[in-house]
């Protein structure tokens, strides 16, 4: 109970600092949409519409305050990733429209990472017991999988990330109870999640230019994501071929029913 009553504590005290952030603009301004009332505060996008929105009010209030909305980004990325709060990709696709193919595929990798980093420190420290009390089938069969792997771990972890069979934020959680060094998860989340970073961040990139619907059919818009893809399908390729040869997967399938989104 002292655990669970410790967990809330962090997250209202995180919840109520990004509220802070999101509402306390510079300059005594808040952030308002085409057609709102003035003082209507930041919010995360819930389907592609408001990511849309959402972006080209971002887009607008970045020409004045470029390092503001830098902040903002990442701490509203560590908050959805260190409490496993499903919506990451609408932030990659975000930061793609911000920042770019390049910059926005970095800054996702990283805050990817020490995200889910915090997720496993939150874990580690509150949350052992729950995850295990409620979800025991589940460690269970994992921490089977990673023992049978022991020996090349950090190719499983990243087999793992590459091939969702599991959710991205169950392993989260799980990971400190299936005792796996912080620094190979660190790095596993890092790798792993380049190629489905890469597509969410290079969408949100060719997405930011289209002035109309029609331009989004274009046969170079449809190019330009196919190519996407086929990039994003090699490291995907070559650990498959790998995990083929050294790893133990016989009996991951048995855990495909947690299989969700792919979201922290």
């Amino acid at each position: 109970m002292r655990r669970l009553l410790g967990l809330l504590v962090v997250f209202v005290g995180c919840t109520f600092a990004l509220y802070l952030l999101s509402t306390r603009l510079p300059s005594g301004r808040r952030v308002t949409s085409a057609g709102e009332p003035e003082g209507r505060s930041l919010w995360f996008p819930s389907d592609l519409a408001e990511l849309r929105e959402l972006s080209e009010v971002l887009r607008e209030y970045r020409k004045e305050h470029q390092t503001y909305v830098f902040l903002l980004f990442c701490s509203a990325y560590l908050y959805k990733q260190g409490f496993a709060i499903p919506g990451s990709s609408f932030l990659n696709v975000l930061a793609g429209a911000l920042f770019g193919p390049w910059l926005g595929l970095l800054l996702c990798c990283v805050l990817t990472s020490v995200g889910a980093t915090c997720c496993y420190l939150l874990s580690s420290t509150f949350g052992k017991q729950l995850v295990v009390s409620y979800f025991p089938d589940k460690v269970a069969v994992l921490q089977r999988k990673v023992e049978e792997n022991r020996n090349s771990l950090f190719f499983f972890l990243l087999f793992l990330r590459l091939f969702p069979m599991t959710p991205n934020w169950f392993l989260n959680l799980s990971a400190p109870i299936l005792n796996i060094p912080i620094v190979q998860f660190f790095f596993s989340v890092l790798i792993g999640l380049i190629p489905y970073n890469f597509i969410c961040v290079q969408t949100g990139s060719i997405l930011s230019t289209l002035t109309s619907l029609d331009a989004l059919f274009s046969w170079e818009t449809i190019l330009k994501l196919l190519a996407i893809a086929l990039v994003a399908l090699v490291p995907g390729t070559l650990i498959k071929k790998f995990s083929q040869k050294h790893l133990r997967l016989s009996e991951t399938s048995n855990i495909n029913h947690v299989n969700s989104r792919k979201d922290t």
